[in-house]
């Protein structure tokens, strides 16, 4: 897909692949907030167990982990237009079947985790796919790669802010199991936009190595790219701390402090607007923010947070909470994409994203299940405090690690 500047024309260079890319990705993501949402409600309510929670997200963790080392490679060979289609039609077909069998011959909660590890491991390939479409879309749509970025963080922090406050309100009209029917078909919406929206993919040259030595290309690369290395450590530190927040700390404080799946969307929705709000500011002036000061500052403010979660406040407290660490999401997670963009050739973003994704979440299935059980062992103000602890050292070392040093003082994306 990737075009010589010399070879793009008025006619391609439209807004329609970007529009297509975007508005896929908006569906798909508040479709999936649905089931986040959706799926640990439904574990509390039926068994009341936290411990039981926090092993549905560990299911829903670990073939992200192998999906993202594995699949990389795998979307380098098939393509990323077609990864993303074919991902989103099996991962919806993989969704569609939990309130199927709900409805119809039961599900047994070994089925439902089945199902869990099943839908996340065909769905993190087509996210990655979609990722790597990213810089030749923009290209292609003449929007500069660091608006493009901060266009689709925008587009997940609207799901984010959208999605929890509707499937908290689709639970109570719906039923739980309901919901999940409405995420199968934004699955299969967004194959549909995908496909008839962005270009086909290029011809791709033979490997010269196996598929092994694909799968660890990635690794290879980014092993020798020191600041990309630093941050993925930064990344997955940062990750390890704040994995437990959403899937089982805030369902059991929701729960536990105000008992409504309404008032736990609220609280997700606090954080989809501060992220929200961020992107569209970063879209506008994030070219010209010192990056090792944005990575910093974005760090502490994913900290103070938590500590202000340990008291268990009241409502309106948990949702600015919530909005801080939003906005810090909003700020560094385009950043850091425009960043690996800039420095990740095209013929390997497929295996260099990818192992990147499994990095950052290889932790945190221990993290998951950690948080269940300290939660009924210590409680839960005992475990905000600990998160919060653990990214308070994350700030300093980022602060003093010197190979933040190498990072440019703005943006470098190119102009449209």
């Amino acid at each position: 897909m990737t075009m010589e500047p010399s070879a793009i024309t008025a006619t391609q260079a439209s807004r329609w692949p970007a529009l297509g890319l975007l508005t896929a990705n908006a569906v798909s993501l508040l479709g999936s907030e649905f089931t986040s949402l959706a799926i640990p409600w439904f574990v509390l309510v039926t068994t009341g167990s936290a411990a039981k929670t926090g092993l549905v997200a560990f299911f829903r963790v670990v073939p992200a982990i192998l999906a993202a080392f594995m699949g990389g490679a795998l979307v380098d060979r098939v393509g990323n237009k077609r990864m993303s289609v074919l991902a989103d039609l099996l991962s919806g077909l993989a969704v569609a079947a939990v309130p199927l069998l709900y409805h119809t011959v039961g599900l047994a909660f070994p089925t439902l985790l089945a199902l869990v590890f099943l839908g996340t491991l065909l769905d993190v390939p087509g996210g990655t796919a979609r990722t790597a479409l990213f810089p030749d879309v923009a290209a292609l749509s003449g929007i500069r790669l660091e608006r493009m970025n901060s266009a689709t963080q925008g587009v997940q922090s609207f799901a984010s802010l959208l999605g929890p406050p509707l499937a908290g309100l689709a639970i109570v009209v719906l039923g739980t199991s309901n919901v999940l029917w409405l995420d199968a078909a934004s699955f299969a919406f967004s194959a549909v936009l995908i496909a008839r929206a962005v270009p086909r993919d290029p011809p791709r040259s033979a490997a010269a190595g196996g598929y092994r030595d694909e799968v660890l290309d990635g690794w290879r690369f980014l092993r020798g790219d020191r600041l990309l290395r630093s941050l993925l450590a930064l990344a997955a530190i940062t990750n390890l701390a704040i994995s437990p927040l959403f899937p089982v700390v805030l369902p059991v404080l929701a729960r536990e402090r105000f008992g409504s799946a309404q008032d736990l969307g609220f609280i997700f929705a606090g954080f989809g607007a501060g992220a929200l709000a961020a992107s569209l500011a970063y879209g506008a002036i994030g070219h010209r923010l010192p990056r090792r000061l944005t990575y910093v500052g974005t760090c502490l403010a994913l900290t103070l947070p938590l500590f202000a979660l340990a008291t268990v406040p009241s409502l309106l407290v948990c949702v600015a909470a919530l909005a801080v660490m939003g906005v810090a999401i909003g700020i560094v997670n385009p950043a850091t994409m425009t960043l690996f963009q800039e420095r990740v050739p095209a013929e390997l973003r497929g295996r260099v994203f990818g192992t990147t994704l499994a990095t950052v979440l290889v932790a945190t299935p221990l993290g998951m299940l950690l948080a269940g059980s300290l939660i009924q062992t210590l409680g839960l103000h005992t475990l905000l405090f600990a998160m919060g602890a653990c990214l308070l050292a994350t700030t300093v070392a980022a602060a003093i690690n010197p190979a933040l040093r190498e990072l440019p003082a703005a943006e470098q994306g190119c102009q449209p």
